[in-house]
């Protein structure tokens, strides 16, 4: 009998997607003062830390455009959280507080993400 290993599903995501969703994960951290750490833990997370982390998925989806299977990889979760994420956080956006939070992250987001990209390793006079 052929005894088989069952791998978990993962899907290639670019560096450049991973630090996007890191820049999202850690602007909602702050915004709702819950360490990244714990939004980051694999197993089952305290409830204020999970919904920072469906704020950050969110956050995502909105300010990039990205459709909700590349938020779930981005952030290592499936299509299927990240749709449970969003569409709790837009329920959440009724609340003006919630709401005025999400908008000034998201144009934080925006703005980072339109900045020129510096190479920091090709600067002259850089410590080496």
């Amino acid at each position: 009998m052929e005894s088989y290993r069952i791998e978990p599903y993962r899907v290639p995501v670019t560096e450049g997607d991973r630090i996007r969703a890191d820049a999202a994960l850690h602007l909602a951290a702050y915004a709702f003062g819950v360490p990244a750490a714990d939004m980051l833990r694999r197993e089952r997370t305290r409830p204020r830390a999970c919904r920072a982390r469906w704020s950050a998925m969110y956050l995502a989806h909105v300010s990039y455009g990205w459709p909700l299977e590349r938020v779930g990889h981005a952030f290592g979760l499936n299509r299927a959280t990240a749709s449970t994420a969003c569409r709790w956080a837009e329920d959440e956006r009724d609340q003006d507080k919630y709401d005025t939070v999400m908008e000034g992250l998201e144009a934080c987001l925006r703005a980072v993400s339109e900045l020129p990209a510096v190479d920091l390793g090709l600067t002259s006079g850089a410590p080496r």
